[in-house]
């Protein structure tokens, strides 16, 4: 008897967490409209322009189930060639100008660039180090800007949803 007991407590706490919401209220269209027609769904290729790796840790734990940003239409790719835009961290290196313009070239056009991260806003804490040309900005300008360093994941998936209407 004592164990019934038991369970129809632990119900009880199980019923209270059903109560809750389970994702994120619906987000309001952008107030303008972007260059690229998305449709519902956004699939971005990630470049690490030259980052702490904080950005990356905060991404991946976006695009996890938890957060669970693919939910929303946002999906990382693996070739340019199939991106809409490009999601770009930390500040641009002198190694990394060229690949980053490489792959901007390779981006079909219209396309997106969304700059995640202090680094990638405005160079952050690495703004004035030896091995740093500048910021997203000073390559292409970004179409969204997500700051924080890092940015929490509920940032990221804020931005990324706002950009695919879902």
């Amino acid at each position: 008897m004592k164990k019934f007991a038991a369970n129809r407590v632990g119900g009880s706490a199980f019923r209270g967490l059903l109560r809750r919401p389970l994702s994120e209220g619906a987000v309001a269209p952008p107030a303008q409209t972007t260059r690229v027609n998305l449709r519902g769904s956004l699939q971005l290729r990630f470049v690490d322009a030259g980052s702490c790796n904080g950005c990356e840790v905060e991404i991946t734990s976006a695009f996890a189930p938890h957060y669970d940003a693919p939910q929303y239409g946002a999906r990382l790719v693996a070739s340019p060639r199939h991106a809409d835009g490009l999601l770009v961290t930390g500040v641009v290196t002198h190694n990394m100008d060229g690949p980053l313009r490489q792959t901007l070239a390779a981006l079909p056009h219209p396309s997106l660039v969304v700059a995640c991260g202090d680094c990638a806003v405005d160079g952050g804490i690495f703004r004035d180090a030896v091995g740093v040309k500048g910021v997203v900005g000073d390559i292409v300008t970004p179409d969204v800007l997500i700051p924080g360093c890092p940015p929490h994941p509920r940032d990221i998936v804020r931005a990324l949803r706002r950009l695919s209407g879902r």
